[in-house]
């Protein structure tokens, strides 16, 4: 779990490989969910318009050559829905309970059958709050608008550093306040500020987290 830019989907990937198990992108079903909206021009705001539209929303989630790929409606919009003006979309949308409710079914869903590492804001306090392993990464906002800023040109996006800052702080206010499932650490997640760490340097920490745990399991209810 984890703001946005703090690498929580990057080091969930990573892991996901190292161990090779499945990487669950749970962002992914939200910002489709936006992009629909914005798609049929339906008012993000009502709430009424989003749940109407979500209830006869067609998602999947597959997986081709390890990689997620997202499907709306029968159609691939893995690469759509990371256009910038997806995020606060997603951001606002997520907030309303019938499509929280939603998708964190079909994460269950999805996780019942396998072991496999998500990455979101609430997975850890919401989605799958008897998870075995909890981590909640965090870094500066400057540092994460920096790296969102980084991604969004690589994919040929032009943006502009103190706004992505500005709407960064801006999500975060919202996903903290939203009524239902709140960006928040679990309270037996361990904290890890990446801002001055590599992904490497991160990767090693959880890992070393997750051997200490399994060395030392909590002892037996009697």
């Amino acid at each position: 779990d984890g703001p946005a830019g703090s690498g929580k989907s990057t080091i969930a990937k990573a892991l996901a490989n190292d161990y090779k198990i499945l990487y669950l992108d749970t962002g992914a079903m939200y910002r489709a969910c936006a992009l629909k909206a914005l798609e049929k021009k339906i008012d993000i705001t009502n709430e009424t318009e989003v749940e109407e539209l979500i209830r006869a929303l067609s998602l999947e989630v597959k997986y081709e050559n390890g990689t997620q790929k997202t499907i709306v409606d029968g159609a691939d919009v893995s690469d759509a829905i990371r256009a910038p003006e997806i995020s606060m979309a997603a951001s606002t949308v997520s907030r309303y309970p019938f499509v929280r409710l939603k998708m964190a079914e079909k994460q269950r869903e999805i996780a019942s059958d396998m072991s496999c590492v998500l990455d979101g804001r609430d997975i850890g306090t919401f989605v799958l709050p008897t998870a075995d392993f909890k981590f909640f990464l965090t870094a500066s906002p400057e540092v994460r608008a920096e790296r969102r800023k980084r991604e969004l040109e690589s994919k040929g996006y032009t943006v502009d550093f103190e706004q992505l800052k500005e709407e960064i702080v801006r999500r975060d206010q919202q996903d903290m306040n939203r009524a239902i499932a709140p960006l928040k650490q679990a309270e037996d997640a361990i904290l890890i500020d990446t801002s001055a760490m590599t992904i490497e340097e991160v990767l090693q920490a959880i890992k070393k987290k997750i051997q200490e745990k399994i060395r030392c399991p909590k002892p037996m209810k009697r």
